[in-house]
């Protein structure tokens, strides 16, 4: 396994194949389909038993042959093989060079926030996750970083907004949990032409459905709690990028702030990496049937689901992923009584972002992005459709009579 430590150790992205001979002699990882990748790439067999799952690497230090002369760990905050093993896959993914692993996605926006430092500018898209406005406006804005919140629908409603100091872009796409799209490749020009380096949060979409650095972004960001781990047991984030000196920064902020996952959650998130491919796949089927079931019901004022030709971005959804993901969001005829009947009543991974991931908003900012007290959220699972669809039934005619 090849340590992500530096840029001589980490230039081909850990990308050697010798356990794929038996696919092809002359192939890159790049030249690998999806789910190959996600189960091979940074997962070699162990060289000291041959066991083809990597073992978990729980030892903090590492053996030195003389002074500074190790196999490439010294101190497993700085590098785990565990942790590296995962890394490389995630970037192979993510069709990226480096991969940072982080105790959460949260840790990785204040780490990348960091590393702007203090006196500068951040423009993000308004109706951003809540945990994110809320280090931007309670967080970073007390250590001299100041954000300004911009309706990305047009991407150049952004241009007013840049000022001197404007060190960052930050975008999710498709938005929290309204599920606007954003025009990655518009956005990076724009921000590219005032020296800004552009991050997208790729949580929703996954590797699987989109590649936010082939479309111009500096850094792609992932909750690895949701769809990369895929089981609901780990809380982790990761970081990828291409350019080496992004890299070399956030991974020194990572090591000096000591933002690091544990080698078993990291086991866990590469274990789930394995089937992506295959859970993306049914998550977009199980959206859809649903969504479409949702547009057809009277108790319902709207769907917002990318994948409806009735979604007002679903050209630039068509145009700019390989699949519209298992995310999707609608309003329910009523209130917040409604709402919360409908949640009390559903078994679906479900959630009210008035209340819950975007409590942090103002009242006046939650209403302008559309987050209102009849907005549910549905994180659509893999189980049987037809379960699925009977569920939210059941529950809708309960909650709205």
């Amino acid at each position: 396994m090849v340590p992500n430590i530096t840029p001589e150790n980490t230039e081909n992205n850990g990308s050697s194949t010798d356990h794929l001979n038996h696919l092809n002699d002359e192939w890159t990882t790049s030249q690998l389909g999806f789910g190959t990748r996600a189960i091979h790439v940074g997962q070699e067999p162990d060289p000291a038993t041959g066991a083809v799952i990597p073992p978990i690497s729980l030892s903090t230090t590492f053996k030195q042959t003389a002074i500074g002369i190790h196999k490439g760990y010294e101190y497993s905050r700085a590098n785990n093989p565990t942790r590296n093993a995962f890394e490389e896959t995630v970037a192979s993914l993510e069709n990226g060079k480096y991969g940072i692993a982080f105790s959460s996605g949260s840790a990785v926006t204040s780490t990348i926030v960091i590393s702007i430092g203090t006196g500068n500018h951040i423009i993000s898209v308004n109706d951003v996750y809540g945990g994110s406005f809320r280090y931007f406006k309670r967080v970073a804005n007390t250590q001299g970083i100041e954000t300004t919140f911009v309706d990305f629908l047009d991407p150049q409603n952004i241009e007013l907004a840049f000022k001197e100091n404007t060190k960052l872009v930050w975008v999710e796409t498709p938005t929290n949990p309204t599920l606007r799209i954003v025009d990655i490749r518009e956005i990076s020009i724009i921000a590219h032409k005032h020296n800004a380096i552009l991050v997208v949060d790729n949580t929703f979409m996954s590797p699987y459905f989109q590649n936010p650095l082939e479309l111009g972004a500096d850094i792609v960001v992932h909750s690895v709690t949701k769809y990369i781990n895929g089981h609901s047991d780990v809380v982790m984030g990761i970081a990828v990028m291409n350019d080496i000196e992004i890299y070399q920064k956030l991974r020194f902020l990572q090591n000096a702030t000591g933002a690091v996952p544990s080698p078993f959650d990291s086991w866990l998130a590469s274990r789930g990496l394995k089937t992506l491919h295959l859970r993306m796949e049914k998550h977009q089927e199980n959206a859809m049937a649903i969504a479409k079931f949702l547009e057809k019901s009277d108790k319902v004022i709207e769907v917002i689901y990318p994948g409806l030709e009735s979604h007002k971005q679903h050209k630039l959804a068509k145009k700019q992923t390989k699949g519209f993901g298992g995310m999707l969001s609608f309003k329910i005829k009523g209130g917040y009584e409604e709402a919360n009947l409908f949640l009390q009543r559903v078994e679906s991974l479900a959630e009210h972002p008035a209340r819950m991931t975007h409590a942090s908003l103002t009242e006046e900012h939650r209403i302008a992005v559309g987050v209102t007290d009849n907005l549910i959220r549905l994180s659509v699972g893999i189980e049987d459709t037809e379960d699925l669809l009977a569920d939210i039934e059941q529950a809708l005619n309960i909650a709205v009579q």
